[in-house]
C-alpha cells in the first residue's frame, strides 16, 4: 500500500505563491506516474500537473501551465507543485495522487489519492 500525506496549503492573495508537498510512504516502488488534481466546491475534480517516477517528463493542464511547476525528490520521497500567480479560480482542495498504470497521465486512473490540502485565495 502506498500512503499519501499532502501539505502546504493556505490562504493567500491573488498574485501570491504556494508550495504544496506530498510525502510519500509504503510500497512506492511501483509508482509511475506521481500526480496533483484538485477540487473547486461544487465542481469535479481535475488534473493540474504529473510527473514520472524518474522526473523525465511532466504534463500539466492548459489552466496552469506557466504558473504552476511540479517537481519530485526522490531522496525524500516527496513530490511538490509550485504555484505561483495564484488567482481565485485556483481555489479548491488540492490532492496528491500515484499510479503504476502507463498511458496519458491526464486519463489514467489513480490507484493511491491523499486526504487533501486547502488551498484559498482572495482577491
Amino acid at each position: 500500500q502506498v500512503q499519501l500525506v499532502e501539505s502546504g496549503g493556505g490562504s493567500v492573495q491573488a498574485g501570491d505563491s504556494l508550495r504544496l508537498s506530498c510525502a510519500a510512504s509504503g510500497r512506492t516502488g511501483n509508482i509511475y506516474f506521481w500526480a496533483w488534481f484538485r477540487q473547486a466546491p461544487g465542481k469535479e475534480r481535475d488534473f493540474v500537473a504529473s510527473i514520472t517516477w524518474n522526473g523525465d517528463r511532466t504534463a500539466y493542464a492548459d489552466f496552469v501551465k506557466g504558473r504552476f511547476t511540479i517537481s519530485r525528490d526522490n531522496a525524500k520521497n516527496t513530490v511538490y507543485l509550485q504555484m505561483n500567480s495564484l488567482n481565485s479560480e485556483d481555489m479548491g482542495v488540492y490532492y496528491c495522487a500515484a499510479t503504476g498504470r502507463l498511458g496519458v497521465p491526464q486519463s489514467l486512473k489513480y490507484d493511491h489519492w491523499g486526504q487533501g490540502t486547502q488551498v484559498t485565495v482572495s482577491s
